[in-house]
């Protein structure tokens, strides 16, 4: 599988490629070019870094790294909400029938750790919540895309645990973006990978597990609205560009929907993992 991550190391954000023995570091070759992994998406040079990379010993342990969100500065970050079929009965609000299309809300990149960063919970509210997503990276810009094209349109995936406050989410009617978007409440990560096949997206294992304890599982086969058609509709209202990300839902057992609610709390593991994709791993700490 081949991994490419955002990182800091040495007093400097770089990128490379990830190896089981550490971080290939490619900065040096294409900083001058890219900036960071979504300018070399743009660029559609992904397969250059391969190259660049192959052959190479690692420049960094992972222990002398700090992960990165893999895009740091997407034009666009956006969310899918409620697109698992339990997920959706979850709600006792009198909306447990699954709609035409899907909810939607925004997030700031701010919002987001890397990989083995501690989320951040707030003192205004104790009710941090978890939510593990796959997540896709568009790599060919277009509006009004085809479903049956959409995956040309996308250039990698990669893992998001979507940090909710929950109590802030229901600040008040059809308005969850308070809730969505405290500094360092989420991460996405740890990498990205390629995306080259639609195996890799159309029925993949999702789980999150909290200190070891499975509290969501489900395969993305299960999706009310599948990568196409969010690829798709997405597109028919904005212009999707090189670098967007897209967050497309998580299933049941969020914190939340336990009786009574299990928040997370500092020193607490959450472990989001898909396969082809990898483990995203964050703890938790108090805002200092």
């Amino acid at each position: 599988m081949t991994r490419l991550a955002a990182f800091h190391a040495d007093g400097q954000d770089r990128y490379g490629l990830v190896t089981d023995d550490g971080l290939i570091d490619l900065t040096p070759d294409f900083g001058d070019q890219y900036k960071g992994l979504k300018e070399v998406i743009e660029a559609g040079a992904l397969k250059d870094l391969f190259v660049a990379a192959k052959g190479r010993t690692p420049d960094f342990t992972e222990d002398q790294v700090t992960y990165l969100i893999p895009i740091a500065n997407p034009e666009k970050l956006i969310c899918i909400g409620v697109n698992f079929p339990d997920r959706n009965a979850e709600y006792k609000d009198g909306t447990t029938d699954a709609k035409s299309y899907p909810s939607m809300f925004i997030r700031f990149p701010r919002s987001f750790v890397g990989h083995n960063e501690a989320l951040v919970r707030p003192p205004e509210s104790e009710q941090l919540d978890y939510e593990g997503e796959v997540t896709i990276v568009i790599g060919k810009g277009g509006r009004r895309i085809a479903k049956e094209d959409a995956y040309d349109h996308i250039a990698a995936i990669t893992l998001c645990n979507e940090g909710t406050i929950r109590d802030w989410v229901r600040h008040a009617k059809f308005n969850v973006t308070q809730g969505k978007n405290w500094d360092k409440s989420g991460a996405i990560g740890p990498w990205i990978v390629p995306f080259t096949h639609p195996a890799q997206l159309d029925d993949i294992k999702l789980e999150t597990r909290v200190n070891g304890e499975v509290r969501q599982q489900d395969r993305t086969g299960r999706m009310m609205y599948d990568f196409r058609y969010i690829v798709n509709y997405v597109s028919t209202f904005t212009t999707l560009v090189p670098g967007d990300v897209i967050v497309c839902g998580t299933p049941t057992g969020a914190g939340a929907r336990f009786d009574p609610p299990i928040w997370l709390k500092p020193g607490d593991v959450i472990e989001v993992e898909a396969e082809g994709i990898g483990i995203l791993r964050n703890t938790v700490r108090d805002e200092e």
